[in-house]
């Protein structure tokens, strides 16, 4: 069946179908033939999903068995085996990269923190394979984008369609033209897999430590992209530099010199060579002040609703970024909209016109007025894995699902630097009788918080 795809000969090799050290996607020995027709990974859901699919009794999160070799061994219930459950270690290869976070509480804990993984996991699959674009690799093929039932491996979306963090991985590693840092080597890197030359194009690269401060600034321009390829441009050397954090994040913007618009966006975090995150644990307690403000569309039972998320902590250091680059493109605009001409863009409704002339046309015939939702804190920093989710407004029995599904996200598991507006549009059909409310969770917000 896969004849002549690798090496043009007949041979090839498919998988691996598990856990990878990330960095080893980017690396000569990973794959040694040109193109893969079948690779997968990890693929665990979302808590509600479990608790929705399977009974109490499958609540129970892995137990997490220390080897003498020093790595972990996760054993998992009976009904997690049955499902298929691919584990985040792979004993004598992988440390456990679920634990990297410290130990989980309970399956919310296990859970989000699956997410981080699944999301590092997708992104840094084919983000090495396409750091050497046609230079040794051809292409790639996932398996699988999802279950056919409620299996609990190798998945994008889940029996109940709910999107797990992989696919917005997969999502930001897929764009045609996107800006990377390289694992392996901590090269920044843009891939252009179009078939126009990028020229006069330049990278914002920085750093944010967990107080919120930015100690790392580089600005690489003047650079030329040949079409169909990726150019490394230059190392990313915070690591190198002097007392850097063991935790840290870092946020990579491919820009346009001329008018500063934002090609592409990619956020990481990441530890030092040896280390873990561990010290996120602690950033759960930072409180980090947003700004959500929200349009709503509605015809029949389809809604549409358009959210700018604006981090409103200060960065505590004089440093001045980019002019205007602290905001995000949205999925409606080649650049995103910053809060004060949020009010401006709501169409003048007497003269008929549309927020979304390109995406909605006349499809939507009511329009709710702005809304604007705050959630108080005191800290500084990255607002961390933010991610909406869309509820039935009633009152919830017991572990009664709620969700509504599926949704469309433009973006979702995403985060935000001081000052930064993100742009998220959602996209549902809700049923008869029900009125929506949206949620938002994330790292510093673990509880959630009705938005909308």
């Amino acid at each position: 069946m896969w004849d002549g795809f690798a090496n043009g000969k007949g041979d090839f090799t498919d998988g691996p179908y598990e856990i990878q050290n990330p960095e080893n996607f980017f690396k000569d020995d990973f794959y040694k033939y040109g193109f893969n027709p079948e690779v997968g990974s990890v693929g665990m859901p979302v808590a509600a999903t479990i608790r929705a699919t399977m009974p109490p009794v499958g609540w129970q999160i892995p137990l997490f068995k220390t080897l003498e070799n020093g790595y972990v061994q996760e054993v998992p219930n009976p009904i997690w085996n049955y499902h298929k459950y691919i584990p985040y270690s792979k004993p004598g290869l992988v440390h456990d990269q679920i634990l990297l976070y410290g130990t989980p509480e309970d399956l919310d804990d296990f859970c989000l923190k699956a997410q981080l993984a699944n999301y590092i996991q997708y992104r840094a699959l084919l983000e090495g394979w396409t750091s050497r674009m046609w230079t040794k690799y051809t292409g790639v093929l996932i398996w699988k984008t999802q279950n056919p039932w409620t299996g609990l491996r190798g998945q994008f979306y889940d029996h109940l369609h709910e999107q797990t963090a992989g696919f917005y991985g997969c999502r930001c590693a897929a764009e045609p033209i996107h800006v990377q840092l390289n694992l392996a080597t901590y090269l920044v890197e843009v891939v252009n897999t179009t078939s126009e030359e990028l020229s006069n194009v330049a990278i914002e690269v920085s750093v944010w430590d967990l107080e919120g401060a930015c100690p790392y600034y580089e600005i690489f321009d003047k650079l030329t992209i040949p079409s169909k390829s990726t150019v490394s441009t230059s190392e990313m050397k915070y690591p190198k530099s002097k007392d850097p954090k063991p935790v840290y994040f870092l946020l990579l913007k491919l820009y346009k010199m001329s008018d500063y618009e934002i090609l592409s966006r990619n956020f990481y975090w990441l530890h030092l060579p040896g280390g873990d995150y561990k010290l996120l644990e602690l950033y759960k307690k930072n409180k980090i002040p947003l700004k959500i403000t929200s349009l709503t569309f509605i015809r029949g039972s389809s809604y549409e609703v358009r959210m700018h998320i604006e981090n409103k902590s200060e960065e505590p250091n004089s440093r001045s970024l980019v002019h205007k680059n602290h905001v995000l493109k949205d999925a409606s605009k080649n650049f995103g909209m910053p809060p004060s001409e949020a009010v401006d863009d709501v169409p003048d409704r007497g003269k008929g016109t549309s927020l979304f002339p390109k995406m909605l046309g006349n499809f939507l015939t009511k329009a709710s007025g702005l809304q604007v939702a705050e959630i108080n804190g005191t800290g500084t920093g990255v607002a961390f894995f933010l991610h909406f989710s869309v509820h039935a407004s009633k009152a919830q029995k017991n572990d009664e699902d709620t969700r509504i599904l599926p949704v469309h996200y433009s973006d979702n598991y995403f985060s935000l630097v001081p000052g930064e507006v993100m742009t998220v549009i959602l996209n549902f059909k809700v049923p008869s009788g029900i009125t929506p409310r949206i949620m938002l969770r994330g790292w510093n917000y673990q509880g959630g918080h009705t938005v909308l």
